[in-house]
Parts: structure tokens; sequence; C-alpha cells
């Protein structure tokens, strides 16, 4: 789109603002994301501190992502404000992922449904304050505020207390508390989860529970909606946490138009497929461990775990009390999470049918394991190898 040097560049944007918008109104979801790519693919854009604007070699007005975020922005029909929580360690893929995200949502809703305005919120002395805001001026009515993943794992993550209070305050004010992976630390530290339920990665599930026991842990779910609080599972899971308020706020049209255009899946229901059975062998009860061990090295011949006490030289309900304090599972549990995880390598690294796998891993009926694998991993096992698997 060639232009002529006396056009600003407002009001360059603002002639693209309108041509999305009409194309947008008149178009079909796939000729619509096609459109607004093209659009935006004829704009040329400086980075951050090179001025308002500059001239290109050809003529070309050339305009800074301040004067769009000005310009798409004046006078918008907001439907809600979500303010994104920094705090040390977090995520900053997420954090501008997320704004990326919303933004784009907003202009893929045409006309009618409005903006989602996004700010980013940090602690220093004087306590929490917008530190980026993308309408600014207003003033703010945050709707939801989301704490996104860490890149520091749980156990090295220092205490919150300022934000932790600034997250009480926004909910006392009306605002959806939202959290991702390891962010439910931090939304743990409000303690306005405990009794609730809760997601985060699967491999933080344990220290989540030890930290915080009070809240009810839900880590099979890749986002739990509370109502007034929500929560989302792996470090990802920031894209499942930004669609399902893409969904609830500008609709599920927008919501699928916004994952086709950034080539993701629309909201997933379940950590199971990706979570790995991570065994304990640190807890301390030397009886319990080997008959963990014994249970690892004949998973395939075992015709059950009546035996394991005798053993271990305990009765039935103390062992069983003793095994699961130790393991997190009961005995039977973790004879099948063994089976079914060995079972999950030979999906992924071989091209064993499915049957046979099952007679490997200690199942004489094929349907029964299908049973217990859709039930631990939330797929079928065909399902699984066509998505994880790697061999041919």
């Amino acid at each position: 789109m060639i232009v002529a040097m006396t056009m600003s560049p407002l009001d360059l944007a603002a002639r693209l603002r309108d041509r999305i918008r009409r194309a947008a109104a008149a178009a079909p979801v796939v000729i619509r994301v096609r459109r607004l790519m093209v659009a935006f693919m004829r704009l040329s854009f400086v980075p951050y501190g090179q001025g308002s604007h500059s001239r290109s070699p050809r003529g070309v007005a050339k305009m800074t992502i301040a004067d769009v975020n000005r310009t798409m922005t004046k006078n918008p029909d907001l439907v809600a404000e979500i303010g994104l929580l920094l705090y040390p360690g977090c995520q900053l893929a997420a954090i501008h992922g997320l704004t990326d995200l919303f933004r784009l949502a907003g202009e893929l809703s045409g006309d009618d449904a409005g903006a989602i305005r996004v700010s980013h919120w940090q602690a220093d002395d004087d306590g929490v304050g917008c530190v980026w805001d993308s309408h600014p001026g207003p003033p703010h009515r945050l709707t939801h505020v989301i704490a996104p993943p860490s890149i520091i794992l749980p156990k090295l993550m220092a205490p919150a207390p300022a934000e932790a209070a600034w997250l009480r305050d926004q909910h006392g004010s009306g605002a959806i508390l939202c959290s991702v992976c390891a962010g439910a630390f931090v939304l743990a530290e409000t303690g306005l989860i405990d009794g609730r339920r809760a997601t985060t990665h699967w491999a933080f599930a344990r220290q989540l529970a030890a930290r915080f026991p009070k809240v009810k842990l839900a880590d099979a779910h890749m986002v739990v909606d509370e109502g007034d609080i929500m929560t989302a599972g792996g470090i990802l899971a920031w894209t499942d946490l930004g669609l399902t308020l893409v969904d609830r706020l500008l609709g599920p049209a927008t919501m699928l138009a916004t994952a086709r255009f950034l080539l993701i899946e629309p909201p997933r229901q379940s950590q199971r497929p990706f979570a790995q059975f991570v065994p304990r062998f640190d807890h301390g009860d030397d009886a319990i461990r080997q008959s963990q061990h014994h249970i690892h090295a004949n998973a395939q011949t075992m015709q059950g775990v009546g035996d394991l006490a005798d053993r271990a030289g305990m009765t039935g309900r103390t062992f069983l009390r003793r095994f699961r304090a130790a393991t997190g599972f009961s005995p039977v549990e973790y004879l099948q999470q063994v089976r079914i995880a060995k079972a999950r390598e030979a999906l992924e690294r071989t091209l064993t049918p499915v049957d046979r796998i099952a007679w490997e891993v200690g199942y004489s009926d094929p349907a029964a394991f299908r049973k217990l694998f859709q039930k631990l991993t939330s797929i079928p096992p065909a399902a699984y190898r066509q998505q994880f698997g790697i061999a041919g």
C-alpha cells in the first residue's frame, strides 16, 4: 500500500482499521483472517525507541508500534480489562503471548463484539502498579487478573507477599483471578483457593499440595473454572486459558478464528495425556520401597498385589496405609501405573499392535487394557500413538 507522504501515520492506521472492520463484517471467518493478515503485512513497522514515524527509502510511510496502539485503540468498545501480573521469575513469553492473543481476538471479532483491554502490573517499593496498557487513558477496571507461569521451579520461587495482597484486593473488587502453571503458587499465597479446586503443572502438583495442603488439587484438568477463580495446568496452558477467556468474552466464533490464526488447538480439557508416572522412592519407608522394587521388576507377571503385605511382614491394612502414605497410590493403582507407563512407551516408540502391547505389559484381556488406558490417560491407545508416536 503506497501512501503519499502528505498522509500521516495516524491517518494511515485509521484507514487500515476501517478496511479491516469492513472486511470482517462482510466476510466469513476464513476470508476475514486472510484479509487481516494481508492488511497487516502491508504495514511496515519500526522497533520501539526509533521515533514516532520515519520515511522508507521508497517514500512509504512507516509507523511505530506505539503509533498503531494509539490509533487503533481510539475510542474502543471495551468488553473487559485483563491484568497480567509480572512477578519475579515469571515467564515473559506468556505475558507477551497473552497480550498478542487478546489483541488479535479483538481484531478478529469485528465491529460489534468490542475489544479486550490488556494491562501489565508489577510490584515495586510503592506497591503494585500498571507498567503497560493497551488502552491508556481511561481508569482501570480489572475484570480478570492472570498470574502467568514461572521459569523458576516452584521449590526455588521466592514468596510474593506484595503480589498476593494485591491479588486479594482485586478479587475483593470483583476481578476473576486466574493462574497458569506455577502461577498457582502465587495465587495460593492469597489463601483464596483454600478449600477450592485448582490445577497446576502435573509435575508440580505434589509440591503445591505439600505447600498449600488446603487446596483441593485437580491436576488432571487443563483448566479448572471455579467461577471467581480459574487455574490452568502446563507451562503453555496460557493458550488454553486465553482462548477460554476469548470464548466467554467475544464468543466461540472469535475463539476458533483466533486459534486457527495462531495455529493452536482450541482449549484442551485434560493434562493426563501429557503427564508421566514418576514414582517416589525417597520417602524413607524401606519396607514399602522394597515392595515398589518388586512391582517394577515383576509387573508383567504379577497376578495381583495380595502377597505384597506378607512379603513386607505386615497386616493388609497396615501395608495399605503405609503404601499409600509413601507413594500416593494404593498397591493396585501403583501396579496399574507401572504397566500403563510401559504401554505408553511402547506406543510412542514401536509399531507393535495394541493387543500385543496389552499382553506384554501384563493384561490378557485387550478390552480391559484399553478401558484402563483411557481411564488413566483420557484417550484410547490408538489416539495416544497417533499424537505421541515417533516410530515410523
